[in-house]
């Protein structure tokens, strides 16, 4: 697996993209030019959520104002370091 790219994320901590979770993340025909947004999603999110089945887990989220809907972003901390599992739009923050 290669990293497309690696940031840090609105609270310092790294996370990068692989090309087999962006190949994944394709088959959402919506996300084909949403790279950068899912960067900004990790920089500049109006939301990251917890859940209770998983504490290395966070939910990134960006309102598109265009779309009228939240970029998700998954994000998988193992390690220190988090990495992205999937990423597509939706009406609501969970």
């Amino acid at each position: 697996m290669t990293k497309i790219f690696q940031a840090k994320d609105k609270t310092g901590r790294e996370i990068y993209l692989t090309d087999e979770r962006w190949r994944h993340i394709l088959k959402h025909p919506e996300m084909s030019n949403q790279m950068e947004q899912i960067k900004d999603a990790l920089l500049f999110p109006d939301a990251i959520t917890k859940v209770s089945y998983d504490a290395n887990l966070r939910f990134y989220y960006r309102h598109d104002k265009s779309r009228r809907e939240y970029l998700f972003v998954s994000v998988k901390y193992l390690n220190g370091e988090g990495f992205i599992i999937t990423s597509f739009y939706t009406d609501r923050i969970r």
